[in-house]
């Protein structure tokens, strides 16, 4: 019996600063060196940059500054909005964590109506407060680097969102979801959530060479007239691979989809493309929704395989590919998944 659940979008906002640690001389005014419309401002707890709070930084700077924020818990809601080509950056991702205060959503990104533009967050952790950790609402441009999210990210009509090299788990719903934004989600490792990944409403959006892993339910779930272009992905150990629900449209190329209760689900309103995907260990691969659930061989990719990925060590959570993987050169991949394989030099 495969049990359908859709995730729930909810609304919230988000914000985050971050830093390194460069100490300037005087810690009233910005250095004398940077230019006035693109000034640098430090966030130290002990007092010694221009702020101890990240949000008091933010409220000060222009479009264009950049903050630094030292290490250090920062127990403070943190919002960015009506700026433009603002960058926080933290002096390391597990060095900088903002833990949020008071209300839903430790870091905003965007406020109703403002948004945001060009806002470049990296390099810090934020961890959730009331289920979120990060909301981005409107605005553009908005890209987040190196970043640990303990929570869910939230996107809603907001465009060109990039994630990047960011860990996000342990959310009580979704790890990353969309609602009518678009965006891309590269090298990033998304895991033990309900579901890894949402896309719904009219969102597009690009997924490549992410690893997600451990999800309650499906990786990846898309609603609505959503459409995705999943690229070279592992989804692994979930409760399903990818769903496509309502009317979703999907470009779906070189993934590694194991260990699932289901590889590909289908609603007949759905639109895919699959090729050289690798599903093995799944208890189905292709399988129409109903009641009960069908095989659905017919929508299978006529170059997808069904081969063992040989993985490293996928007990311990090591989905790198075995030098000897039959992942390696499938198609015109080098290698199917989201990590290369390890080298086969001692």
């Amino acid at each position: 019996m495969l049990t359908i659940v859709r995730p729930v979008f909810i609304s919230c906002v988000l914000i985050l600063c971050a830093l390194p640690g460069l100490a300037l001389a005087n810690p009233e005014e910005p250095s004398p060196s940077q230019d006035v419309a693109s000034s640098v401002w430090q966030v130290a707890l002990d007092g010694s940059g221009h702020f101890t709070s990240i949000q008091e930084a933010i409220d000060q700077a222009v479009s264009g500054d950049t903050i630094m924020i030292k290490r250090g818990s920062y127990a403070e809601d943190v919002t960015v909005h009506s700026k433009e080509g603002l960058s926080i950056i933290g002096e390391g991702m597990d060095l900088v964590v903002l833990t949020g205060k008071k209300r839903v959503g430790t870091l905003h990104i965007g406020k109703w109506p403002y948004g945001a533009t060009n806002v470049t967050i990296r390099d810090l952790s934020v961890v959730q407060h009331g289920g979120l950790g990060v909301g981005i609402f409107n605005g553009s441009g908005v890209r987040l680097t190196r970043i640990r999210v303990n929570g869910m990210v939230f996107s809603q009509q907001v465009q060109d969102v990039h994630l990047e090299d960011c860990v996000i788990g342990d959310s009580e719903t979704t790890g990353v979801a969309f609602a009518d934004s678009t965006g891309t989600l590269s090298g990033n490792l998304i895991y033990h959530n309900d579901h890894g990944v949402a896309i719904g409403g009219k969102s597009d959006v690009t997924l490549q060479r992410n690893v997600i892993t451990r999800s309650l339910y499906e990786a990846v779930v898309m609603t609505d007239q959503s459409k995705a272009r999943l690229i070279q992905n592992t989804l692994v150990q979930n409760g399903g691979g990818v769903a496509f629900q309502d009317d979703a449209q999907a470009e779906v190329q070189g993934n590694i989809i194991s260990q699932s209760a289901v590889g590909f689900l289908f609603f007949p309103g759905s639109h895919t493309t699959l090729a050289f995907n690798a599903l093995s260990g799944n208890q189905g691969n292709y399988v129409m929704t109903g009641d009960p659930p069908t095989p659905a061989p017919d929508r299978a990719g006529k170059t997808d395989v069904q081969f063992a990925p040989g993985f490293v060590n996928p007990e311990n959570g090591d989905f790198r590919l075995q030098a000897d993987s039959s992942m390696i050169q499938v198609g015109a991949f080098p290698y199917l998944g989201a990590l290369p394989p390890i080298s086969s030099n001692p």
